[in-house]
């Protein structure tokens, strides 16, 4: 099983980091998710009727992750945080994606505690996961577009696998090759806070929400927690 490890370079830039590492085992997406379903409605019929909005880059939980951003060379008004992406999407158009169930969840949950999340299927990722900087002879095939190789720049944080890039810019997008899919068994969904000791017990509600929302359709589902304190979780 793979490990998932934050360098000490990372611990010491950002001391109050923590993730939230959320596996799921015998995932199901060929079935109907009513959970997840509803989940995704609510929050569309409370941004119509005006009583919630996701978070933009004015709340300390996305601005915090503007600053890291800057922090390591990135622009995040040009390329920015998935929350922040995904809750602007949202505003803008009044709906959320429709992926598959699994991807469907994860932001859900992302968009309603405004904390970023990813996945990974992990019959596609090789060795341990490292969140770490980048030197820049790296490999990264984004999203969607298989043909189209990147290379972070140097210092920049991804997440990477022995094989390549698994996100760029900590955690902006996510890479084709561990793309969680309708045929996806056995994936880590990852959410994060920069702020644990301010925002440790969101990330925690969120955790438990999307294990919740996955525990119905998969075979096990565990959640384990990745940080300065604990720096490898082996899941």
């Amino acid at each position: 099983m793979p490990a998932f490890r934050l360098t000490r370079a990372i611990t010491d830039a950002f001391p109050d980091t923590l993730i939230a590492l959320v596996t799921a085992t015998g995932l199901r997406s060929h079935e109907p998710w009513p959970g997840t379903t509803a989940a995704l409605q609510e929050l569309e019929q409370q941004l119509a009727e005006g009583t919630w909005q996701p978070a933009d880059e004015t709340d300390p939980r996305i601005e915090a992750w503007h600053t890291a951003y800057r922090s390591f060379g990135t622009n995040p008004r040009r390329i920015r945080p998935s929350v922040d992406a995904l809750g602007r999407r949202l505003a803008k158009k009044g709906t959320l994606p429709r992926i598959n169930p699994a991807v469907d969840s994860y932001n859900a949950v992302s968009v309603h505690h405004s904390l970023p999340a990813g996945a990974f299927d992990l019959d596609h990722v090789t060795g341990d996961v490292v969140i770490r900087h980048a030197d820049g002879t790296e490999s990264f095939t984004p999203l969607g577009e298989p043909d189209t190789v990147e290379n972070p720049k140097p210092g920049e944080i991804i997440y990477a696998d022995t094989n390549g890039v698994l996100t760029r810019h900590w955690n902006h997008r996510d890479a084709h090759r561990t793309r969680v899919t309708e045929d996806s068994t056995r994936v880590a969904f990852v959410l994060e806070t920069l702020h644990s000791a301010r925002d440790g017990h969101i990330l925690k509600s969120a955790a438990d929400e999307l294990q919740g929302l996955l525990a119905s359709h998969a075979e096990q589902t565990a959640v384990y927690y990745l940080g300065p304190a604990q720096s490898r979780v082996t899941v």
